[in-house]
């Protein structure tokens, strides 16, 4: 029921927490238009939602339900909107994304406070806008803002927008009062009411601008459908509307039942179950105020930028003063960066660089709530970090190790309250990265997992629970797909066909391009370190031991599996890096032959399957979802792929155990074949 304010109907949408546009609230809406349409005491309507949301557009959870084709469902509420006799306008505060946005579009006046953020970011869930988004937000915002928000997916704030032309009126308070006053204004005029579908589109304009965008799409944007769809109901815009209503809505519906908007839904509500303990281990986390982070090289200041952004107070501690000041020089030359940048107010700047306390002072550890360790990736190394921890670290502080691989128990160990102790594998650059794997012990409490989880969040990161195991959930499974390409290569393939192949299946890099990146010889010195405990039985890779032995040691060197001149890769590989991969292979006894894109692909997803269901079996990883998240957030695994689980789940399952067995017998001796029973049940909320 609306409320009768000096005839006006104020319509207060209200389903919390977002007001998302689902069956019940679009009900609601429509009721209380129908009713305000027949009052005769009202003159005009409002819409508002909470301070927190106007909306954020549909419900994702009813996609794909007999409750999203429930009347009114949003186009036909939109259509109801803009035919109303009586002025309809939005009042929006907090967030108008998606549904929410098309529904203020649809409203005959648009007034908003600044800090308000309007978008459209159906793009994200492999989606375009489908009640109406790609046709009234150029007509309203002209094309260049309107596919900016649409084609990035990123909202902006209504004082960006404000010359837009999107809203009639942008305000620091007082929305409602604001919003009444248009009402009474459009209720006043004498002209007919302001309506999207009667705007009009230059046509040679609209197809100027679509053939320019279309051609610079990115090859990773080329692979899913969304982008080229959104650019075929743009140019639908320049029609006459209901035709270009029917274009997008086709285009809408055919993305929504396809496989990548499946797999970015699974990924979205994947994202929100991994940041939650199961409830065996829940508990109440330790209040974490003040941070200590011990080593300032680039991991251990990334760490320290993202806790001085979440507010938090750091220590950085460092063994001398020369690395304590190049550390300190890399906060400040962040900070400085972003304020020259214009992404960051001074104010904020100095403010998150005044909570930063430099020392090579153990004895300040016992101010800390909880201690990161970030120093060098070598066990004896950190066994003696942590004796110092100990011995200076307050009764009660949680003590993380940030490690990609070692054993977080034989570093628990050497302290005398392993039950403390809790890996956290930031990865780099850690102020950028989303991806936090939260490792848990033998003796790791319930309540410093939930503080190591508690404080991912609070560092705007996705936090993921990892059973300690060797590289954890994503290195484990980048380890197994690492060799799987390798093998590739003696096969028959070279890198460049493998990275090619790879990137032409989404991901962000292939597997010898990272390695470049990284620098071949981390790889290296681990597998140095694993010779002596290595099964001479096993197929082993010795490629890049060789290049390393030669000096290559990727992009630092300007020469690895591929070359480099002037900092950029040549693409393809050169005599030398032939010439080692045809011997190993002639020592292998394999008779090289070419592998085609589809084959070097299902081999290094089959790869990832088989770990990821060891993985699960040994109780590394909590949940199948969540190995997908891992992937996709930490390892450019492409998100519209949904992960290798949800990939394994869309294939035959007869033809998947077959093509295992066989990748099996092509690795030999110790390759552990993985049963696929749980990986591909499918039964996790």
């Amino acid at each position: 029921m609306f409320e009768l304010q000096d005839s006006i109907a104020i319509i207060k949408l209200n389903r919390p927490p977002v007001n998302s546009l689902g069956a019940a609230l679009r009900q609601q809406i429509a009721s209380d238009l129908e009713q305000a349409q027949a009052h005769k005491g009202v003159r005009a309507v409002v819409l508002i939602g909470s301070d927190k949301a106007f909306s954020a557009g549909a419900d994702v959870s009813e996609f794909g339900t007999p409750l999203q084709r429930q009347e009114p469902i949003l186009p036909t509420l939109l259509a109801r909107i803009q035919d109303s006799s009586k002025p309809v306008v939005a009042a929006i505060s907090g967030v108008a994304l998606g549904g929410g946005l098309e529904l203020a579009m649809a409203c005959h006046g648009r007034v908003a406070l600044e800090s308000a953020k309007l978008g459209l970011p159906e793009i994200t869930l492999g989606l375009i806008p489908g009640a109406s988004g790609t046709q009234a937000l150029p007509r309203l915002a002209g094309l260049s803002v309107a596919y900016t928000l649409m084609q990035s997916g990123v909202p902006q704030s209504a004082r960006q927008l404000a010359e837009s032309g999107l809203l009639d009126q942008v305000v620091a308070t007082d929305l409602l009062q604001a919003a009444q006053a248009h009402a009474t204004e459009l209720a006043n005029s004498n002209t007919p009411l302001p309506r999207v579908r009667e705007r009009q589109l230059d046509a040679a304009a609209v197809q100027a601008f679509v053939n320019e965008q279309r051609s610079k799409l990115s090859p990773r944007q080329k692979l899913q459908p969304a982008y080229t769809a959104l650019l075929d109901a743009l140019l639908a815009a320049s029609g006459d509307w209901a035709s270009g209503l029917a274009r997008e809505r086709a285009l809408f519906l055919k993305l929504q039942s396809g496989l990548p908007a499946q797999a970015l839904r699974y990924q979205f509500f994947a994202e929100r179950q991994a940041s939650k303990l199961p409830a065996s281990l829940q508990a109440e986390p330790r209040p974490v105020h003040t941070v200590a982070v011990i080593g300032a090289g680039t991991m251990g200041a990334g760490i320290a930028i993202c806790a001085l952004d979440a507010g938090l107070s750091v220590l950085l501690l460092e063994q001398d003063d020369a690395a304590l000041q190049r550390g300190q020089q890399r906060v400040n030359d962040h900070y400085q960066s972003r304020v020259t940048a214009g992404k960051m107010k001074a104010a904020v700047a100095a403010a998150a660089q005044a909570r930063l306390t430099p020392t090579t002072d153990w004895a300040q550890l016992k101010r800390a709530d909880l201690v990161i360790e970030a120093v060098f990736e070598d066990i004896g190394v950190k066994q003696a970090v942590f004796q110092q921890i100990d011995t200076h670290a307050r009764a009660g502080a949680v003590l993380a190790t940030n490690t990609s691989y070692l054993d977080v128990d034989a570093i628990a160990g050497v302290t005398q309250r392993p039950q403390d102790v809790l890996g956290l594998h930031f990865f780099s650059p850690a102020n950028v990265m989303k991806l936090l794997e939260v490792v848990c012990g033998a003796k790791t409490s319930a309540d410093v997992l939930a503080t190591g989880m508690a404080l991912g969040k609070t560092l705007k990161k996705l936090p993921v629970l990892s059973g300690n195991a060797f590289g954890f959930i994503g290195n484990r499974i980048y380890n197994a797909y690492r060799q799987q390409c390798e093998f590739m290569l003696e096969d028959g393939a070279w890198p460049e066909d493998v990275d090619n192949a790879l990137q032409g299946f989404g991901f962000a890099m292939g597997p010898f391009a990272v390695a470049d990146l990284s620098g071949l010889d981390i790889a290296w010195r681990m597998r140095k370190a694993q010779a002596a405990t290595r099964d001479p039985r096993e197929r082993y890779v010795a490629i890049l031991d060789h290049l390393c032995e030669a000096g290559r040691l990727g992009r630092k060197t300007d020469a690895g599996y591929y070359t480099y001149k002037d900092g950029r890769q040549v693409k393809t590989t050169d005599a030398l890096v032939r010439q080692t991969i045809e011997q190993a292979s002639a020592q292998r006894g394999i008779t090289r032959r070419s592998l085609v894109p589809e084959e070097i692909q299902r081999r290094a997803l089959l790869a990832m399957v088989n770990e990821a269901a060891l993985l699960l079996s040994e109780g590394i990883a909590s949940r199948a979802s969540d190995i997908d998240v891992v992937l996709v957030q930490g390892y450019g695994f492409p998100r519209w792929q949904g992960g290798p689980v949800f990939w394994a789940r869309q294939q035959d399952r007869t033809v998947l155990e077959h093509d295992l067995q066989s990748l099996a017998a092509e690795a030999g001796y110790g390759y552990v074949r993985a049963d696929l029973s749980t990986l591909l049940k499918v039964d996790e909320s």
